[in-house]
């Protein structure tokens, strides 16, 4: 795996925000930024920035499914788990014991789904509950990515026009769609796009999430956002208010910005977007 960059980035920029929608009455999304090494873990805010030269970063949203809270609990386990299992790869590798991101990213997903299991099949209150989980890992250079279920994960390289959907939607609409049998149109209002084929928890017995890397560069941004986002805005939209928006667009951060927007277009679902640029 070689990395394309020439510079190598090493300060990050993060924005997230989170909007219960104009229709449900609970949150079921959560999202996380975390900060570690080999000797601490810190808690990020939802606005911020640092250096990789302090450790790695780490940024996540779930989407929570399941009868009367246990979506929301559902989610917030996900990205708990992260914070302790993520910083414990990364003291094991400071030790040579390094098995590689893709074991790391493999294990972390493996867990939280045998825990979100576990707890469905021992508490009434939580059974069938479950979460989507699409997650990002910086390190110099390099971004790590992991995802399962219909959360998406966005590219904008610096140098490009548009922007990438990196992450795959684990639903059988996402399926024709990256098969070219239907449309993009056919694809936003095909009437089983929510319908999940791979989840964590609930009563998928197994989970083959998807796992890549991405070589960085400064100008950089990524996007990850529950399916709220994409019900209300379309990727075209997204570029537009990421690299190029108005005056009065760019008095919000992105993260909100993108957020009233797609709730003030759609609003049916919890929303969440975390943006990340690098420089």
């Amino acid at each position: 795996m070689e990395n394309k960059t020439a510079a190598t980035p090493q300060k990050l920029h993060w924005h997230g925000h989170t909007d219960v929608g104009r229709v449900r009455k609970n949150n079921e999304d959560s999202f996380l930024g975390l900060q570690f090494n080999a000797q601490e873990v810190h808690y990020l805010g939802k606005v911020g920035e640092g250096t990789l030269a302090l450790g790695d970063y780490a940024f996540a949203v779930s989407d929570g499914m399941g009868g009367a809270h246990a979506g929301e609990f559902a989610s917030r386990m996900a990205v708990e788990k992260i914070t302790r299992l993520l910083p414990r790869s990364f003291r094991l590798e400071a030790r040579g014991l390094s098995t590689g991101f893709g074991d790391v990213l493999g294990e972390l997903f493996e867990q939280i789904h045998r825990s979100l299991i576990l707890l469905g099949s021992s508490d009434e209150d939580c059974h069938g509950m479950g979460t989507t989980l699409s997650l990002i890992w910086f390190r110099p250079g390099w971004m790590f990515f992991g995802h399962v279920g219909d959360s998406r994960i966005y590219y904008l390289p610096h140098s490009g026009d548009k922007i990438q959907q990196i992450s795959h939607d684990d639903t059988y609409v996402g399926w024709l769609y990256r098969n070219g049998k239907i449309s993009t149109h056919e694809a936003r209002n095909h009437p089983r796009r929510n319908v999940l084929q791979k989840a964590l928890g609930s009563d998928h017995r197994y989970i083959d999430p998807q796992i890549g890397a991405v070589g960085c560069e400064p100008g950089d941004m990524f996007l990850i956002c529950s399916d709220g986002l994409n019900e209300g805005l379309h990727d075209e939209r997204l570029y537009q208010l990421l690299r190029f928006p108005t005056i009065q667009e760019s008095a919000l951060n992105p993260a909100l910005r993108l957020v009233q927007q797609a709730v003030a277009q759609s609003g049916q679902d919890n929303t969440t977007a975390l943006v990340v640029e690098v420089s």
